[in-house]
């Protein structure tokens, strides 16, 4: 990623960018783009030259740095500094190329949206990774936040691409704690501040066996749904809550068949909140696909969460407390030897 001034010159260059120019940003800072990025159709110069010009192209022949290669090339204006810009660039050359495409029609159209979606996400990391270098320590935390969730979008992105065709994740062993904060970080940033948050955690727990990156996407997916319950109308009135919980469940965890021999789950991690629950007609197939007590929802992220889950080896089951007006969501998995 690169950031240009009205006057057509380099004026950050993010580690990325570094990276695909093969040499430091200071090499690079100050000059023209045009001579750093020799592209050889002219009207794709023109078009960068045009400071109102939005710009996307896919596959050009381009000389970068001091090394040709097919790039793919975004160009972005700022609204809120005129004739300043964005250029994002990407070697063509990685991922699926646009022919594989051509040659496997029933993966054409995820392959596409996969890589529009993942453009604008390599943007938003790179201005993260600009941001932080003038950030103070309270803004690094924020900026580091956004670049680690980008990345764990883009690997999303990735897994749902290759959905039904490709292995689970590797499992190995990792504090369950750090997963669960990454994932509470994530969400309480984008809930209402009358929400109240409750963490019970047991600092006793062994390692769990699982794939870190899945248990964060499960934990996000199942706390947003929690917070969002916890937000709706209810008849009693109640203050929302959302609670999370981590325990040994000794004796009362599940058990799954592992290659032919028994395996307990004894780690647990419970989400819960104090929303008015789940229609009861929908109760036994949330985590179905395209089934959703939302409004707008669209039905994929429990399906998604069952999914991950038994990927890892786990169980993730759903209970209705009437008595004590609790909805629960119960994830357990396997300790690490």
């Amino acid at each position: 990623m690169l950031l240009i001034g009205p006057d057509m010159a380099i004026r950050e260059v993010n580690p990325a960018g570094e990276d695909l120019l093969g040499a430091s940003a200071s090499r690079f800072t100050g000059r023209a783009l045009l001579d750093c990025l020799e592209l050889a159709e002219p009207r794709f110069r023109d078009s960068i030259e045009d400071p109102e010009a939005q710009l996307v192209a896919r596959g050009l022949d381009a000389v970068v740095g001091d090394r040709r290669l097919r790039v793919n090339l975004t160009v972005s204006a700022l609204p809120s500094h005129p004739g300043w810009r964005i250029v994002t660039l990407s070697d063509a050359s990685q991922g699926e190329r646009f022919e594989e495409q051509e040659r496997r029609p029933a993966l054409r159209g995820p392959a596409v949206l996969a890589h529009e979606i993942k453009n604008p996400l390599a943007a938003i990391r790179g201005a993260a990774q600009l941001l932080a270098r003038k950030a103070g320590d309270s803004e690094a935390k924020l900026t580091t936040l956004i670049r680690d969730e980008v990345d764990r979008i883009a690997q999303l992105i990735d897994r749902m691409q290759r959905l039904g065709r490709e292995r689970p994740d590797p499992l190995a062993p990792f504090n369950l704690h750090g997963a669960v904060h990454r994932a509470l970080e994530t969400v309480r940033l984008t809930s209402a501040p009358d929400l109240t948050w409750r963490e019970e955690f047991d600092p006793s727990l062994p390692l769990v066996l699982a794939s870190e990156g899945a248990l964060v996407q499960v934990l996000v997916n199942l706390l947003a749904n929690a917070r969002d319950a916890a937000m709706l109308p209810h008849p009693h009135e109640f203050a929302p809550q959302v609670a999370i919980r981590t325990r040994f469940a000794s004796g009362l965890a599940m058990r799954v068949m592992r290659l032919g021999r028994s395996v307990r789950l004894p780690i647990e991690v419970q989400v819960s909140d104090n929303g008015p629950g789940i229609d009861p007609a929908l109760a036994d197939h949330i985590f179905e696909p395209f089934v959703s007590s939302k409004a707008n929802g669209q039905g994929l992220g429990l399906a998604l969460v069952q999914k991950l889950v038994r990927d890892m080896g786990g169980r993730v089951s759903h209970e209705r407390d009437h008595q004590a007006g609790w909805t629960h969501f119960r994830v357990h998995l396997p300790v690490a030897r």
